[in-house]
C-alpha cells in the first residue's frame, strides 16, 4: 500500500489508500497512531488522511492555536488532499470539537462525519443533564490539565508528570513517553480563555442533518458522558445518521477495536452507496 506524506504549514500529513478521502483527527493525549486499526480496515477502498493536531507532535515545538486558526489549518489540509470533492471526517475527543466547528464553517467541504465519544457537549440539554458530581469530576481533570499547560512554560518536567498522571487516572492507554504538557492547550482555552477561548463556536446539535449525516459512537462505561440522551435519540430518528453505544470507555477504538472498525466501516460504506 502506497503511503504519501505532505508538509502543510508545518503539519505532517500522511496519506494512504485509495478512494474517497477520509480525514482523521485525534484528541487528547493522542497521535495519528490512534487510528491504526480503523485505517487498516478502510484503506483498501478509502483514502485515509491523518495528521497530528497542532502542538500534539512532541517532536516539534509547542504550537497552541485559536479555534479560528485551527479551522483555517484544517481547511488548508482538506484543500490539499481533496481539492475537487468534499471529505469524510472521523473524529475523537478534541478532534470532535475542532472537526465539528470546521464542518459548521465549511458545510460544502464535508460530506459525512463519524464522531467518537464527544457529542453535543456544548448544548443546554447536555449541561442541564449533568449532576453536581459529574460537573465536579469534569472540572477537576480539565482544570488540572489547564494548569499543567500554564506550568509548562517554566517547569516542563513537572507539567509533563502532571499530564501523564492525569492520563493514567482517566484510563488513557497511550504510551506515557508520547504524552506531554504541550497537548493541554485546549483545556486552557476552555477554562482560562487562552488563545481566544471557545466562545462563539457552533452548537453541535445544529450542525448535523440531511446535508451532513453523522455516525456518533460512544462508550457506555464512563463516570460521565459527553453527550445528551436527547441528542442520541434525535440521531436515531434522523435519516442517514445513527448513534451506537459500545461496551467501552472513552477510547473505543482501542478497547473494542474489531467491533468499532466493523461498525464504522459498514456505516461509511452504506453512506457512500446512498450518496
Amino acid at each position: 500500500m502506497n503511503v504519501h506524506r505532505l508538509d502543510v504549514e508545518g503539519l505532517s500529513v500522511v496519506i494512504e489508500g485509495e478512494g474517497p478521502v477520509v480525514v482523521f483527527l485525534h484528541g487528547w493525549p493522542d497521535s495519528p497512531a490512534l487510528w491504526d486499526g480503523l485505517v487498516a480496515s478502510l484503506r483498501g477502498r478509502w483514502t485515509c488522511v491523518r495528521l497530528a493536531l497542532p502542538g500534539f507532535d512532541l517532536s516539534r515545538p509547542p504550537r497552541p492555536v485559536s479555534v479560528d486558526e485551527m479551522c483555517r489549518l484544517l481547511a488548508v489540509v482538506v484543500d490539499a488532499v481533496s481539492p475537487g470533492a468534499p471529505v469524510t471526517l472521523v473524529l475523537h475527543d478534541w478532534g470532535c470539537f475542532f472537526g465539528y466547528e470546521y464542518a459548521a464553517r465549511h458545510v460544502d467541504r464535508v460530506v459525512r462525519v463519524v464522531g467518537v465519544d464527544i457529542g453535543d457537549s456544548n448544548s443546554g440539554a447536555y449541561l442541564k443533564g449533568l449532576t453536581a458530581r459529574e460537573k465536579l469530576l469534569i472540572a477537576g481533570y480539565q482544570l488540572w490539565l489547564a494548569t499543567a499547560w500554564k506550568l509548562g512554560a517554566w517547569w516542563p518536567s513537572l507539567a509533563d508528570r502532571l499530564t501523564r498522571f492525569m492520563a493514567r487516572q482517566v484510563g488513557c492507554r497511550t504510551d506515557p513517553a508520547a504524552i506531554g504538557w504541550q497537548m493541554n492547550y485546549p483545556y486552557a482555552m476552555q477554562w482560562f480563555g487562552s488563545y481566544g477561548g471557545l466562545r462563539g463556536v457552533a452548537r453541535v446539535h445544529k450542525v448535523f442533518g440531511p446535508r451532513i449525516p453523522i455516525l456518533f459512537c460512544y462508550g457506555r462505561r464512563k463516570p460521565f458522558m459527553f453527550h445528551s440522551q436527547p441528542w442520541v435519540e434525535s440521531l436515531d430518528n434522523m435519516p442517514g445518521s445513527a448513534a451506537r453505544g459500545f461496551d467501552a470507555g472513552h477510547w473505543l477504538m482501542r478497547q473494542q477495536p474489531a467491533e468499532f472498525a466493523q461498525v464504522v466501516s459498514a456505516w461509511l460504506d452504506r453512506s457512500r452507496e446512498a450518496a
